[in-house]
């Protein structure tokens, strides 16, 4: 970035201070933030983080006035990315983004580092991916063969004293066909794929809705590349912008938009993985689901789940999984200082908020006290490719135990509020249950305990229903012992929440 700065300002003669800087649309928040960062270090002022195929859009889409729908499939040397965005009148609106932030050029490149490895090592039985000179020379030689076959038939690949064996240089000359090349590469190919047809799916398009599919990268230059996409939408795919330029061009018009230069454009972008909050039992609960609109705004909700307690801990999560430990930590703060009450009563409302960066803040407020305590995301490290492909093919992979597990946690919950009331009535019932059914309640509370953490779902619901039948006849029985007294109750228990209600619009 500090070199991009220093040869934009020796080209313009004047001080480049601010930058629109783009990203692969499934970059996550503390993706995004370490790229900001990266551009404050490199002494930039970002104004903006863009998303790579909507940055491609709108270097295509200047010109176009009528409304279609576009597929930008976007791989580079790093990452790959598709998006669908519907264009009309000058608003560019993002339907739905997905993508590999592990797959791109380079690994490619290495594909066909270790076929050209493995060939000479069965003539020679020297590996040489052992030597790093050896091993740099081999994935120059590969990348150039790559980027030569993509418009002749054969590339030779000739690496004069690439190792010495027996004290004789080693010479490695070879030819590679374009024919090996894409059978080497077609799975890869084949696997950008997946997040096409995750992101169709997302944005509620089928293939035949695609008006226009724009290409991006210089990796879609590859003859396959470009086949399989062409029979994937079956269209001729545009190829009437520059795939290494298209990016850039499109951040230029943003910048022109936030300057007020480019007028009558409007862009709409989205948040590529769901936002949530951990909940009682570990549950991820979605608060802004991928695929919104952003800038976005949600907040609900939430109480405390024990008796007098006095902090909660807001654990704010970035990922698909329906359990918290599965998704992606982003942070954790603590809210203090709420009054002490019976659980369930406190209100906090916790407001997430994605600026048109997809930069995330969050706070939470204590409604009693007006207490807020808040943390705006800073960068941690980036997620690891084990931990991205994790989160993309285990959301699917573990769906049904997924759901399992949320259920019983579910189901255990459900117990534990039970035993929780039970326990209260028993109290507020006091002399006016009979003996043997407040034993044989207690005797009902003890059993649900017991199994509560060991227990299978199955068990825990069956005592738990058991328990909530003996609970009934608590009720039964002190309503049949004295109706009249019970309905004159009602009607004074039934006026008091009306008074409570109407009292804060005095």
């Amino acid at each position: 970035l500090q070199k991009i700065k220093s040869d934009a300002e020796a080209y313009l003669g004047e001080k480049v201070e601010k930058a629109v800087i783009t990203v692969p649309a499934y970059f996550d928040d503390s993706q995004r933030q370490a790229t900001k960062q990266a551009g404050e270090i490199a002494g930039l002022e970002v104004v903006r983080i863009i998303n790579e195929p909507t940055a491609a859009a709108l270097a295509y889409g200047l010109d176009k006035q009528h409304a279609h729908t576009i597929a930008v499939y976007d791989l580079g040397g790093g990452t790959f990315d598709i998006t669908v965005l519907e264009l009309g009148s000058g608003v560019f609106q993002v339907k739905a983004t997905n993508g590999d932030t592990h797959l791109g050029g380079d690994d490619f490149d290495k594909v066909i580092l270790d076929f050209l490895a493995d060939e000479y090592k069965k003539e020679n039985g020297v590996d040489l991916r052992k030597d790093p000179q050896a091993l740099q020379r081999l994935r120059d030689a590969a990348e150039k063969a790559k980027i030569e076959l993509s418009s002749s038939m054969e590339a030779e690949i000739n690496l004069p004293f690439i190792t010495v064996k027996d004290n004789q240089p080693q010479h490695f000359v070879t030819k590679l066909t374009r024919a090996k090349l894409e059978s080497l590469i077609g799975s890869l190919v084949e696997k950008t794929f997946e997040p096409v047809k995750a992101c169709l799916k997302d944005a509620k398009v089928g293939v035949d809705k695609i008006d226009e599919v724009v290409l991006v990268g210089g990796m879609t230059r590859m003859p396959l590349v470009f086949e399989k996409v062409k029979e994937f939408f079956k269209k001729e795919p545009n190829r009437s912008v520059n795939p290494d330029e298209v990016v850039a061009i499109g951040a230029a018009v943003q910048a022109g938009i936030l300057t007020g230069e480019t007028k009558d454009v409007v862009l709409l972008d989205v948040t590529p993985l769901t936002l949530g909050v951990e909940t009682l039992g570990g549950v991820m609960t979605p608060l802004i689901t991928r695929n919104t609109t952003i800038p976005t705004s949600k907040s609900e909700i939430f109480s405390t789940a024990g008796d007098n307690q006095t902090q909660v801990e807001i654990h704010i999560l970035q990922g698909e999984r329906p359990m918290a430990r599965d998704n992606k930590s982003l942070g954790r703060f603590v809210l203090d200082g709420i009054p002490p009450a019976p659980r369930g009563v406190p209100q906090i409302e916790v407001v997430y908020d994605i600026d048109a960066s997809g930069i995330v803040s969050v706070t939470a407020k204590d409604k009693a006290t007006g207490k807020s305590q808040g943390i705006k995301i800073t960068g941690s490290t980036g997620l690891s490719k084990d931990e991205i492909e994790k989160m993309k093919t285990e959301a699917e992979k573990h769906a049904s135990e997924d759901k399992e597990e949320k259920e019983k946690i579910e189901v255990k919950n459900k117990a534990d509020n039970l035993i929780y009331v039970s326990q209260k009535s028993l109290k507020d019932a006091g002399d006016k249950a009979p003996k043997e059914l407040k034993e044989e309640i207690e005797q009902k509370i003890k059993e649900l305990k017991e199994i509560l953490e060991k227990g299978s779902k199955e068990d825990i619901e069956k005592k738990t229903t058991e328990l909530s039948d003996s609970l009934q006849k608590v009720g039964q029985h002190m309503y049949d012992k004295n109706p009249k007294d019970q309905n004159s109750n009602v009607k004074t228990e039934e006026s008091k929440p009306e008074e409570e209600k109407k009292e804060p619009d005095k």
